[in-house]
């Protein structure tokens, strides 16, 4: 069973940045698919940033430019790094990992909240 575990949410205000984090046991980041969603009150949890097994990454359209994801195969752990925070940022952020077949996990969620 994957087990994945979210931290680095907080409150910042509007242009700020945070960093979240995502480890899994067991260490399963270099064969999935692993994904950052978010889902904000009475909306949809929708995806933020994903990066595929071999690397590849991408970005809702509302993120571009202001998130990076990034994977350290060696610490376990994936990365959001969210810069220039916008209040419609606010959301509970959720890693996912996923491998066809194998697993689907989710994580519990952290909360970050954006404002002034």
């Amino acid at each position: 069973q994957v087990q994945l575990v979210e931290s680095g949410g907080g409150l910042v205000r509007p242009g700020g940045s945070l960093r979240l984090s995502c480890a899994a046991s067991p260490n399963i980041f270099s064969i999935s698919t692993v994904g950052w969603y978010r889902q904000a009150p009475g909306k949809q949890r929708e995806l933020v940033a994903a990066i595929t097994s071999r690397g590849v990454t991408n970005y809702a359209d509302s993120v571009k430019g202001r998130f990076t994801f990034s994977r350290d195969n060696a610490k376990n752990l994936v990365y959001l790094q969210m810069n220039s925070l916008k209040p419609e940022d606010t959301a509970v952020y959720y890693c996912n990992a996923m491998k066809s077949g194998l697993f689907d996990s989710w994580g519990q969620g952290t909360q970050v909240t954006v404002s002034s």
